[in-house]
């Protein structure tokens, strides 16, 4: 018992390290949400779709990691660019909005545009949490802080852009409009692929060039994404 009661301990503190950050911004947009609040039954259900989405990425993310080393120099800015958009940023993405889709397209629940942008940084934010999770028992509780402030809200922001879309394609699903549901649901994905892309080489590559450009980029999309949450919020619509 002596050996087991500190074990525990620290496993409690690192998960409550790994996992405040996302809890906080979960909070941030469920009191966004301020005409119809969704039953927690369902936010659950999307915080662990955004599980199952990482663990699908993480089979995906390897196999194409193995293909890419074939074919470019690992230390090359090339292979971050490439690694950033098409081993990262478009199959995270790719399964967040797949498991999204798969369990609120067709839920009754899905009647106000807003709804997107809460279940998109649902899913993204259960992604986020298991993902940090990783990085923390991995890399120690000092990685818990810099993750706190930029890979967390990363993967928030990239959400609300997903999630402002997605509720556009419903509402045009729902009103008949097919061209405007794909082209929508294209945007939801192609938004999201192009920001968490940008996000991760800016990091990658690391010159002293493109991390500046890193950190003005954060700092804008941080910005914008705040507004836009107030924006789609105040002019929330019935679907």
């Amino acid at each position: 018992m002596f050996f087991v009661l500190p074990t525990v301990t620290v496993l409690w503190i690192y998960i409550f390290a790994a996992d405040l950050p996302a809890v906080f911004l979960l909070r941030i947009i469920y009191q966004a949400d301020t005409i119809e609040k969704e039953p927690v039954s369902l936010l659950w259900s999307l915080l662990l779709m955004g599980v199952f989405a990482a663990l699908a990425a993480i089979a995906v993310e390897e196999l194409i990691d193995i293909y890419l080393v074939t074919v470019l120099d690992k230390g090359s800015a090339a292979y971050s660019v490439v690694s950033a958009f098409l081993g990262v940023a478009a199959v995270e993405e790719g399964t967040k909005f797949l498991f999204l889709k798969l369990r609120t397209w067709k839920d009754p629940n899905f009647n106000y545009r807003f709804d997107g942008v809460v279940y998109a940084v649902f899913v993204s934010l259960g992604f986020a949490a298991f993902e940090n999770v990783g990085y923390v028992f991995g890399y120690g509780l000092s990685v818990s802080v810099s993750r706190a402030f930029l890979a967390v809200p990363g993967h928030m922001a990239f959400a609300v852009f997903m999630g402002a879309f997605y509720g556009r394609a419903k509402l045009c699903a729902d009103t008949g409009d097919t061209a405007g549901k794909i082209g929508n649901l294209l945007a939801a994905y192609l938004t999201a692929v192009f920001l968490h892309g940008f996000y991760d080489a800016c990091a990658m590559i690391g010159t002293v060039l493109s991390t500046l450009l890193f950190i003005v980029f954060v700092v804008i999309m941080y910005i914008v994404v705040i507004k836009k949450v107030k924006r789609e919020s105040s002019t929330d619509e019935p679907i």
